[in-house]
């Protein structure tokens, strides 16, 4: 079994909302019920990491009724992520849970394990990219391309609350920390 470092930027720092994607349900603040993945075991790790490049929000999330997160791996700064170690097919479940699918797509990872930096991904999501590899296993994110993104769109106050849990958890940041990130975050403050 293959496994990949899945690297969370947005409501999925928080553990437990991250685990909705992996066991199912309907998670604080969200519209929508999650069907889980077809393997429901825990991730079997997760650690703290900073990465190059920046979050936006944009768009509508019709779970939780405002903009959400995206990776932009060309943006100066540095993002604050968490990254699970879980399998392949949970992996590739997570991104069909994320675009409205069922679990059990077919997404090919061949280029991702191989080492290429971006590769095609599914739906809202169209990149999938490769931030580096942790004993060597690849951690890999989606996201979408910042020049075909929707508008700018502020996230839900639940949104940024699953954040800051997940920010605190994995890197041991104050209040203070994490209000001084969240609100730089472009489409915050619209």
């Amino acid at each position: 079994m293959k496994r990949i470092w899945y690297l969370a930027y947005g409501s999925n720092l928080s553990r437990k909302r991250f685990c909705y994607y992996i066991r199912g349900g309907r998670p604080d603040g969200s519209e929508r019920d999650y069907p889980g993945c077809r393997d429901t075991s825990d991730p079997a790790d997760s650690f703290g990491l900073l990465i190059s490049g920046g979050v936006y929000f944009a768009g509508r999330s019709s779970a939780w009724r405002a903009g959400i997160a995206f990776y932009d791996p060309h943006a100066h700064g540095q993002v604050a992520a968490r990254a699970y170690l879980i399998t392949v097919e949970q992996f590739i479940d997570v991104l069909a849970q994320e675009t409205r699918q069922s679990p059990g797509i077919t997404l090919d990872l061949t280029a991702s394990f191989r080492g290429d930096r971006y590769s095609m991904g599914v739906g809202g999501y169209s990149i999938l990219v490769r931030v580096g590899d942790r004993r060597g296993v690849p951690i890999l994110t989606f996201t979408r391309d910042r020049h075909t993104a929707p508008k700018l769109a502020a996230p839900s106050a639940a949104y940024l609350a699953a954040m800051a849990t997940g920010l605190r958890e994995i890197h041991g940041w104050s209040h203070m920390q994490i209000t001084r990130y969240l609100s730089a975050l472009p489409g915050v403050a619209l």
